[in-house]
């Protein structure tokens, strides 16, 4: 059969087929145009071609309704709809066809839908146009930097992906505005969606919030150490204190809280604890590793008498000694740092204590201990506004730190003699110049940012060994179990053994290091980002900020400055020399606050 003239469809759009050849046909468009083309590319929809329409009307589709998934030609659907087989219903058919809510193609046959298939069909294309005009409804609105409630299900796809729960969304893709966290927050805040003040990044990071969770406690056999005066020194504003030290004639006794007697190995709270890792303490708020009832119930000081795991020793000049670690009852007396200076030289045991930290920090300064000197800073919210305010020197927190320090050497000590498998915190030798070890305890901001670049990176392992940072010969972190998973994890194991019951083996502890190790990365991300986004807003919003930094690094024009008083560093391209030890007045040129990057230029 030949099909010169006849219409058919090439992409769309209705043509003439006006000559062939051996392969290929000839066709015709309305514009004049013309084109070879292959048999498999067009569609054939009728011998006569005529200029058609795509206006089409008198179509009756219900008499459809008795012809249900049967397969019909072209011909026999634009008969059975309009009675007559001319060239523009058989083109209103194709475009039926094309549009495929009552019929499709398969092959060169249409197959007629279900009813039910082609209501549902017009239900989710209706849907569809809801969505599109409520979509175009909120462009417009947020092209004026406004919304309203019938926008928030695109506000909070945009929130999605602010957090980075989401990788996309629709109305950020209909203003021209690429998909990433960091637009989406810019976003929010610019419509007053979220404050300034917001913090997406624990979320980002996917850190688990706050939950409640139902606690209990088993009853255990407790030794009696109320007769002591056990002082736990903390933030005047802190509400979970979990160490405590006192001393007993010539025996020092640290206590700390008793979390393990609540969150025994491989229960529901330990799983819990394991896959939040630690405690977050951000500016604006934070985000416990235990549920937030557990800690007021283990801190110590809460109640008259304290629960706790109580390590006693004796220490000369360099020993540690007559080890004995006991499940025991206490009463504490909780004192704020600030009342601590102002007393440490008067009061008896605050006295004694402080005297046994100056010594075993000598102790360790001769082992080749190294605490560096760079600024660090307490960054708050108060109200709406943020306040970053320097971390001055102080004898109690000097003596606390140490006293921690203590207790962490004891415990492995106690667990080398007695093969209790623990995490232990280890770290090698570092790398130092002549200059950083002859000035060890009196390190400039400069030399100390020299000295951070030589330490060897700390491990944990099952395996104990030397930690040169601190000058010890072996160390664990133990004495907040509230706040950080592996000094949970040590207390477990030392409750287990004291109450004589089996205790973890190394492949299982190397298990728990693991799985904190692969937690950690994402709650140090969040913290660091927190507070790197808080510092901004302060800049931001102290508009007038200077300050002082000190050159610590030069590489040809371009100098890091290291600020103490935002504990911030930032590099900067002088036009003439600078030194190492240079101190440059600063103040900043620009903030963007949702990359949480600021410039600052000498002043």
């Amino acid at each position: 059969m030949s099909i010169i003239g006849a219409l058919v469809a090439y992409k769309g759009k209705p043509a003439k087929i006006v000559a062939s050849t051996t392969h290929k046909y000839e066709i015709s468009f309305s514009d004049g145009s013309s084109q070879k083309v292959r048999e498999k590319d067009f569609r054939y929809i009728h011998p006569e071609f005529s200029n058609v329409t795509d206006q089409c009307s008198n179509a009756d589709m219900s008499i459809l309704n008795d012809l249900q998934e049967e397969s019909l030609s072209l011909q026999e659907i634009t008969e059975w709809i309009f009675e007559e087989f001319t060239s523009q219903n058989a083109w209103c058919v194709y475009l039926m066809s094309e549009d495929s809510l009552y019929f499709y193609w398969s092959k060169d046959s249409l197959i007629l839908r279900p009813v039910e298939q082609v209501k549902l069909i017009q239900a989710q294309r209706h849907e569809k146009k809801i969505e599109a005009e409520s979509l175009e409804r909120c462009i417009g609105n947020l092209n004026k930097n406004i919304f309203d409630q019938d926008d928030i299900v695109w506000i909070n796809e945009i929130e999605q992906v602010a957090l980075n729960q989401s990788k996309h969304s629709k109305a950020m893709s209909a203003l021209s505005i690429e998909n990433s966290p960091e637009n989406a927050h810019e976003l929010l805040v610019k419509l007053n969606y979220w404050s300034e003040l917001t913090n997406p990044y624990p979320q980002r990071h996917k850190v688990y919030l706050d939950e409640e969770v139902t606690v209990k406690s088993k009853e255990l056999s407790r030794k009696d150490l109320t007769h002591l005066s056990c002082l736990a020194i903390d933030n005047s504003d802190s509400s979970d204190a979990d160490d405590a030290i006192s001393i007993d004639e010539d025996k020092l006794w640290i206590h700390i809280a008793d979390v393990a007697s609540y969150v025994e190995i491989d229960s529901e709270l330990d799983i819990f604890a394991q896959k939040r890792a630690s405690n977050l303490y951000l500016p604006d708020q934070i985000i416990h590793m235990l549920p937030p009832e557990l800690s007021s119930v283990c801190s110590l000081g809460g109640s008259e008498i304290s629960h706790a795991i109580s390590i006693g020793l004796r220490f000369d000049s360099s020993e540690i000694s007559d080890i004995e670690i006991h499940l025991s009852e206490i009463k504490v007396t909780n004192m704020s740092y600030e009342y601590a200076d102002k007393v440490i030289n008067e009061n008896e045991i605050l006295s004694k204590l402080n005297n046994i930290a100056i010594f075993h920090k000598i102790f360790r300064n001769a082992n080749g201990a190294i605490k560096l000197n760079l600024p660090s800073v307490d960054v708050k919210i108060k109200g709406d506004n943020v306040s970053v305010v320097p971390q001055v020197d102080s004898a109690s927190r000097e003596l606390v730190a140490e006293m921690m320090v203590i207790a962490g050497r004891t415990i492995a000590q106690f667990a080398i003699e007695n093969n209790i498998s623990l995490p232990y915190l280890t770290q090698e030798t570092g790398n130092f110049s002549k200059d950083v070890i002859d000035n060890i305890q009196k390190l400039t901001i400069a030399k100390a940012f020299e000295a951070s670049k030589g330490f060897k990176r700390s491990k944990i392992t099952v395996k104990p060994s030397m930690h040169s940072g601190l000058g010890l010969s072996a160390y664990t972190r133990a004495t907040s179990p509230m706040r950080r998973y592996l000094d949970l994890l040590v207390q477990q194991q030392l409750v287990r053994f004291v109450s004589k019951l089996p205790t973890l083996d190394d492949n299982t502890i190397k298990e728990r290091i693991k799985v904190i190790n692969s937690s950690m990365p994402k709650v140090n991300k969040a913290s660091r980002q927190s507070i790197e986004h808080f510092k901004c807003l302060y800049l931001k919003q102290n508009n007038t900020w200077e300050g002082e930094g000190v050159v610590v690094e030069v590489n040809g024009e371009k100098a890091l400055i290291n600020i103490p008083s935002l504990a911030m560093m930032t590099q900067i391209k002088f036009k003439s020399n600078v030194t190492i030890e240079d101190k440059v007045k600063l103040k900043v040129s620009s903030i963007n606050l949702f990359e949480r990057l600021v410039d600052f230029k000498p002043l």
